[in-house]
């Protein structure tokens, strides 16, 4: 089951696909309008060219008739065309325009087929190559429009082939190398369409069929998302969802990830976010869902540990979300460590669950984890 936003989703083994719309038609000015953008006059001999590509972006959110008229007079060729410029600002000023175009409620029937058939692919993805020449404010643009191509899921697979996860992990890789140096100002920008990029290729099936998990199969892909997610808490915890969407869907289908968590002792720091909020809450349980699922081997390194306690605390909570994964997750510790269940009994865990007992939503598992807790 695999579709755009769903982000309820108790299966473990789902991967989530993260929201094409969040960032708006454009950018949202305060009326709630898309806003223009207003290139900043500069002396150089790019302007005109800047200046035209910030134009043509404002046209494009503002008019479908105008869109229409350029596709046929070939704007995607001149388009790509121009992503061989030598100069950063024109670079941004058509990464504003294309993202712009690919945002059109027909993008992806008339417009995105052509660029993936035009070679803009091939140089989004060297811009977003991490290095001394990576320009933030280029990489921005080009991230969103790669998370905008990636939701119209028109023909991911080509992304895939050309190489869009081995360039987005070591860009994350670089971004949680920034936060340690403390080089972290504006990385919201950046991070958050590389996140999205990242968990939505996961979900793609060619990612199996050309090896593609083979690209992020690095322990340091998991640290780095640690890294991102500790800075989230501190900085920015709107961002949190989107770090643990991606850890999700790296941990749904593979057991070396699920491993990394543990060798890297990750648990404990991924536990203490549960109080974060109620999305934040679901999504940790998820992965330790996740986790769990594996077999026991696995439920032996998540118990004995705070895990146990966090579990009881979350059955406290009144989101019913939040309660059906706290449900989900001790029947795999039941199945897999028997120990738990007792260890759950002791810990006053039957008075925990009576709570949930006349919940429509919930009584048919809080009755099941009930039995399994007591007769196994």
């Amino acid at each position: 089951m695999r579709g755009l936003d769903p982000r309820g989703s108790r299966d473990p083994a789902v991967p989530v696909v993260s929201p094409a719309g969040d960032r708006g038609k454009g950018e949202r000015g305060s009326s709630g309008q898309p806003s223009s953008r207003l290139a900043v006059p500069r002396d150089t001999a790019d302007l005109h060219q800047e200046l035209c590509l910030y134009t043509l972006g404002n046209l494009i959110v503002e008019s479908e008739a105008v869109r229409s008229k350029l596709l046929p007079q070939g704007i995607v060729p001149a388009l790509a065309a121009c992503i061989q410029s030598p100069h950063q600002t024109v670079l941004e000023a058509l990464g504003y325009a294309l993202s712009q175009l690919l945002q059109a409620k027909e993008a992806p029937e008339k417009i995105i087929p052509s660029v993936l058939g035009s070679t803009l692919p091939q140089h989004m993805l060297q811009l977003l190559q991490p290095g001394p020449k990576l320009n933030p404010g280029v990489a921005v643009e080009f991230a969103w429009c790669l998370h905008y191509i990636i939701c119209s899921q028109v023909n991911n697979a080509l992304l895939i082939t050309h190489g869009a996860l081995s360039t987005l992990g070591l860009l994350l890789l670089d971004l949680a190398g920034a936060v340690q140096r403390s080089e972290d100002a504006g990385l919201e920008l950046l991070v958050c369409p590389v996140l999205r990029c990242l968990s939505n290729l996961l979900t793609e099936p060619a990612v199996d069929a050309v090896g593609g998990q083979m690209e992020l199969r690095d322990e340091r892909i998991v640290a780095s998302l640690f890294i991102l997610l500790q800075f989230f808490l501190q900085k920015q915890p709107s961002l949190l969802p989107e770090g643990l969407w991606l850890l999700n869907n790296l941990t749904a289908n593979s057991p070396s990830f699920c491993t990394s968590l543990l060798s890297l002792d990750l648990i404990e720091p991924l536990l203490q976010l549960l109080p974060v909020s109620n999305v934040v809450s679901v999504l940790v349980l998820t992965v330790l869902c996740n986790v769990a699922e594996k077999g026991p081997a696995y439920c032996w390194h998540l118990w004995p540990g705070p895990l146990l306690s966090s579990l009881l605390d979350t059955l406290a909570f009144s989101d019913t979300e939040v309660v059906g994964q706290t449900l989900e997750l001790l029947q795999l510790l039941f199945l897999y460590r028997p120990e738990t269940a007792q260890a759950f009994l002791q810990q006053s865990g039957l008075q925990a669950l009576k709570r949930h007992e006349e919940e429509a939503q919930l009584q048919d598992r809080v009755h099941a984890l009930q039995q399994t807790a007591l007769h196994g």
